[in-house]
């Protein structure tokens, strides 16, 4: 199970430190695409194709709009021996990250948030 917030900056090649923690469970590939939530999710290879599976016992109308959003999106990954991964512009953009990240344990995935976004969302939900 992938637990914890960790924060961490991005260098200046967009690499992001993904915690070690983190790292043992996802295994040396891993994948990183968008969220609907405009943060980016990150998946253990096995279970991205349990992720993808339940795709494909969708509809086909709204699966091929899904499958759209999730695989023109996703990115394997492959930390280097720092524990950094490079995220492309376009998913870094998508989820409003410029420097400061926070990586998240969500269970089975991961998220990543730009650490604005994940503040103002945890205190505005700390309030309610």
């Amino acid at each position: 199970m992938l637990m914890g917030k960790f924060t961490h900056n991005l260098d200046a090649k967009n690499r992001l430190f993904i915690p070690a923690k983190h790292r043992d469970q996802l295994g040396e590939t891993f994948v990183i695409t968008r969220n609907i939530d405009k943060c980016l999710s990150v998946f253990s290879m096995e279970e991205w194709e349990k992720y993808t599976d339940k795709l494909e016992q969708l509809p086909s109308t709204q699966a091929r709009e899904i499958a759209r959003f999730i695989y023109s999106n996703a990115t394997d990954v492959q930390p280097d021996s720092q524990g950094r991964v490079l995220i492309p512009a376009e998913l870094l953009a998508y989820a409003g990250i410029e420097k400061g990240a926070v990586v998240v344990g969500c269970g089975r995935h991961a998220e990543i948030w730009a650490e604005e976004i994940w503040n103002e969302k945890n205190n505005s939900e700390s309030e309610e």
